[in-house]
């Protein structure tokens, strides 16, 4: 789906408050309710906005340590990115995983409530995933910059 300048209007005023009523962003991007309601619609149903979420501040719930684990697999075996893929979605505190071309295959990032805890989860859960080769562990200090909008 191709946005024009109204739609990426429309975008700038979602980003900058996911949480507004449809008539608040139709407002601020000079449409009618009806017509920026039709277009949000539009661009659901064509795959150019994926839907709204929550964003959770992991260290309000408990967990102060996140780390970025880099995975390069196996490979002798062909399925070993979707088994090893499987299980990762299988352990819940991991709260994302990518894909990669080049050196590294995978990486996963992970929280636990403190060191003791991804010690815990490192041991038995991690080390347990099927096919892996070598594993790069990057401990999580600061977030620098975490802005996902667009400049539309």
């Amino acid at each position: 789906m191709q946005a024009d300048d109204i739609d990426r209007r429309i975008l700038r005023h979602l980003m900058a408050e996911p949480e507004a009523p449809v008539a608040q962003i139709a407002e601020r991007a000079g449409l009618t309710a009806a017509t920026c309601w039709r277009r949000l619609e539009r661009m659901r149903a064509g795959g150019l906005l994926k839907g709204q979420e929550a964003v959770i501040d992991w260290r309000a719930l408990g967990y102060e340590v996140e780390v970025s684990l880099r995975f390069t697999l196996d490979k002798t075996n062909p399925r070993a990115f979707d088994e090893f893929i499987a299980a990762a979605r299988g352990v819940p505190e991991v709260i994302e995983i990518q894909t990669f071309l080049g050196r590294v295959d995978v990486r996963l990032d992970l929280v636990a409530r403190d060191i003791a805890h991804y010690q815990e989860v490192y041991r038995d859960r991690i080390l347990a995933l099927p096919h892996i080769a070598d594993i790069e562990a990057l401990m999580h200090v600061a977030v620098l910059k975490a802005d996902e909008g667009l400049p539309l």
